[in-house]
C-alpha cells in the first residue's frame, strides 16, 4: 500500500466520520445563515449506496453548497501534494478528500474515482471541470459520466444559483448573496457496470446531463434572485 492510500484509509474510521459531520454542520450552517441557502429536491439524493454528484461550478464555495444536499460524507479529488504530514493527511481524508497525482495518466485518476464508488461512497465531480463564469453551462468533460457508467452508479445533476455572486472567481471574501440549490432527477447508469463503456453511450448521457444541468442552473439562478 503506498503512502497516500495509507493516509486515505486512516481517514475512514468512526472518529473521522464524526469529524466530517462536525465540520459539515459548521460550513453548511454558515451557508444557510450567511447566504440564506435553500435546497430543493434533497429527496432525490440516494440515501444509500454510491452515486456521482454533478454540480455546476461557478465558485470555490460550490463544494460547501454541494454538501447541503446530503448528510452523507461526500468524496472529492485533491492534488496529492496537499497530503503533507500525518495530521493534514488525516484531516483532508476525514473531510472527504482523496489524493490524485496530477500530471500522470488520466486513467489513474479515473481508477481512484471508481475505487471510491466501489467502496459504496458518493463522489462529487464537477463535469464542467474548473470554475466557469456566466449563465451558460459550458461543454462537459466526459469523465463524470464515464466514471458513473463504469462503476454502474447513478449520476445526480445539481444546479447551484447565486454562488458566483456570493464569491466570484478571483475574490477572497464571501458576499451575503442568496444561494439556491436544486437537485435534479438522477440519470440512471446502472446496469452498465464492468466491461467497456461505449463512447456513444457516454456521449448520449453527457448530452442528457448537460441539458438537465442547464435547466437546473437557470431555475436555481432565478430563485436566488440573480435573474431579477
Amino acid at each position: 500500500m503506498n503512502e497516500h492510500r495509507g493516509t486515505e484509509l486512516a481517514g475512514q474510521g468512526l472518529v473521522s466520520r464524526a469529524f466530517y459531520q462536525f465540520a459539515r454542520a459548521i460550513v453548511v450552517g454558515f451557508a444557510y445563515t450567511w447566504n440564506r441557502a435553500r435546497v430543493e429536491g434533497r429527496e432525490r439524493v440516494p440515501a444509500h449506496g454510491p452515486f456521482v454528484l454533478a454540480p455546476v461550478h461557478r465558485s470555490n464555495m460550490d463544494t460547501i453548497y454541494a454538501a447541503t444536499v446530503t448528510r452523507r460524507r461526500l468524496r472529492y479529488m485533491g492534488k496529492h501534494t496537499l497530503w503533507k504530514g500525518p495530521f493534514f493527511s488525516w484531516l483532508l481524508s476525514a473531510l472527504g478528500g482523496f489524493p490524485v497525482v496530477r500530471g500522470t495518466a488520466d486513467r489513474e485518476a479515473l481508477n481512484r474515482c471508481v475505487e471510491v464508488l466501489e467502496a459504496g461512497e458518493p463522489l462529487v465531480l464537477f463535469p464542467e471541470g474548473e470554475r466557469k463564469s456566466g449563465p451558460t453551462v459550458q461543454p462537459l468533460f466526459d469523465g463524470a459520466v464515464y466514471i458513473a457508467a463504469r462503476a454502474g452508479v447513478p449520476i445526480v445533476p445539481v444546479g447551484i444559483g447565486g454562488s458566483e455572486a456570493a464569491m466570484p472567481k478571483g475574490k477572497k471574501l464571501i458576499r451575503p448573496s442568496r444561494v439556491h440549490v436544486i437537485v435534479g432527477q438522477p440519470i440512471d447508469l446502472r446496469g452498465r457496470e464492468g466491461g467497456r463503456v461505449p463512447r456513444s453511450a457516454v456521449r448520449e448521457a453527457s448530452e442528457q446531463l448537460h441539458s438537465r444541468l442547464q435547466q437546473l442552473y437557470d431555475e436555481a439562478q432565478a430563485k436566488s434572485g440573480q435573474l431579477e
